[in-house]
């Protein structure tokens, strides 16, 4: 229950605080071992909460709190690549703008799947995948990473081949070196090795049909009617749910075999379209999909526009709105099952 938590009522000026606007974006482009890759080299990488996975220590972070998962991002033009690679906690991508190519298998043999605009995709942990902005223009990713420490990438073998002709080296502390930069590596630096094939086998590709068991299309989301926020032209959608939970949401449609430590909701709001007021127990973090929407709590109201991301203390009472047009939104909420939600009367 939510009455043993302290609850909170933020200034406007500590909420904007806690919102990070897509035009404010700090981007890196030199994040990764591949950076200077030919096809890789235009590629743009952001942490928006918590550390990442930057093997760049002047990766710029937005916000520094734990929230049990990290939310990151990535920004590419046409035909620009991102080399293939395993992670050891959960990797999300939520397409924002823009047609992607994901490429599984380490040498990128084992099969492609093309994602666009709304749909997600729930990568599985320990194997090898890439990703390809592959129609006209930039597009741009939300990605939800599992832990508050997400680990480190696992790099295929021909990655760190092609990172070494172009002058990067991967140290074993996971930061990069700049053999081109005129200074020469600690003495007690040791450099990272390619895994070995045992290693390489150890990260297979799963079955496509297992992998299509992680990807739910924009248009295949449904609404949920037990869930507190749905009703007076909102829908509060299912999209990952690794059990159920306390909110009134049935496992799925994503689960994943893997954890996650998080789920992902969508809501989606009509003109008009409000939420009863409520407080939540678990961190909360909104991602404007498309349109437009008004957070309210106690001590002001905040718009967020398509692309900003914004995140809500545990025991604020809060409430969304579009006042002007059709929304969508996407909703992590930290833990596998959040408890149900508190309405508040307002």
């Amino acid at each position: 229950m939510l009455r043993d938590i302290e609850f909170l009522d933020l200034s406007p000026t500590a909420m904007a605080q806690r919102l990070v606007r897509y035009a404010d974006l700090v981007p890196c482009s030199n994040a990764f071992v591949d950076t200077r890759t030919p096809g890789s080299d235009a590629k743009e990488n952001f942490t928006i909460i918590g550390p990442g996975v930057a093997e760049n220590p002047d990766q710029f972070v937005h916000i520094r709190e734990p929230h049990g998962f990290n939310i990151g991002g990535a920004r590419q033009p046409e035909n620009c690549i991102n080399s293939q690679h395993s992670h050891e906690t959960a990797e999300v991508f939520v397409v924002h703008t823009g047609r992607w190519r994901l490429i599984f298998g380490p040498n990128r043999e084992d099969g492609t799947l093309d994602i666009g605009p709304g749909d997600v995709v729930s990568v599985p942990t320990r194997m090898f995948r890439g990703f390809k902005k592959i129609d006209a223009g930039t597009g741009f990713l939300w990605v939800v990473l599992g832990g508050d420490d997400p680990g480190r990438v696992r790099w295929a073998p021909e990655v760190f081949e092609l990172a070494e002709r172009y002058g990067l080296k991967l140290l074993k502390s996971g930061l990069l070196f700049d053999m081109t930069s005129g200074t020469r590596p600690p003495v007690e630096a040791e450099f990272e090795t390619p895994p070995a094939a045992d290693e390489v086998a150890a990260l297979a590709t799963p079955p496509r049909a297992r992998l299509l068991e992680c990807y739910l299309p924009a248009a295949a989301v449904q609404s949920n009617p037990a869930s507190l926020l749905t009703g007076n032209g909102v829908d509060e959608c299912g999209v990952i749910g690794p059990r159920a939970s306390g909110d009134g949401f049935a496992p799925g449609p994503i689960v994943g075999w893997w954890h996650h430590g998080f789920t992902l909701r969508r809501l989606d709001l009509i003109p008009g379209g409000a939420t009863p007021w409520h407080r939540r127990a678990e961190a909360e973090v909104l991602f404007v999909q498309s349109g437009s929407l008004e957070v309210a709590w106690p001590n002001g109201t905040l718009t967020l526009a398509a692309g900003d991301t914004l995140t809500l203390p545990v025991g604020l009472t809060r409430r969304f709105a579009s006042p002007a047009e059709t929304t969508q939104v996407f909703i992590v909420r930290g833990g596998d099952a959040p408890a149900a939600a508190e309405r508040i009367a307002g």
